[in-house]
């Protein structure tokens, strides 16, 4: 249990990170925000629980492909927000359109040899 509670902790202090560097300065927390840190600290603590080396290589690969649907959502919020959308709408709609674009990755993937 406390293993938990640290990788809990360990992450939830890297957001909070970002989202105060973010307040002051937008480029770096948005370069900070960029970096693949949970997929790292996934891979980390995936391979700390098991050691297995092919689950871990599946596990990077399926994150490069879900990696794919989600970048458009980073274009369109801040395209609904210079439009005069608002915040919560914006990121609804954003969430929304990824959520599809994720599901379309599910139903594609495997027809096109990929393992997700």
């Amino acid at each position: 249990m406390l293993y938990l509670i640290i990788k809990a902790a360990v992450s939830g202090v890297i957001v909070a990170l970002v989202s105060e560097v973010s307040r002051r300065y937008a480029g770096l927390g948005g370069l900070l925000a960029s970096l693949p840190l949970v997929s790292v600290l996934g891979m980390v603590w995936l391979w700390r629980d098991t050691g297995d080396a092919a689950r871990l290589a599946s596990h990077a690969g399926a994150t490069f492909w879900f990696v794919l649907p989600s970048l458009p959502m980073f274009l369109v919020i801040p395209a609904l927000l210079k439009r005069g959308m608002g915040f919560y709408p914006a990121l609804l709609l954003g969430c929304v359109m990824t959520m599809a674009l994720y599901a379309l990755m599910v139903w594609i993937g495997p027809r096109m040899g990929l393992k997700l």
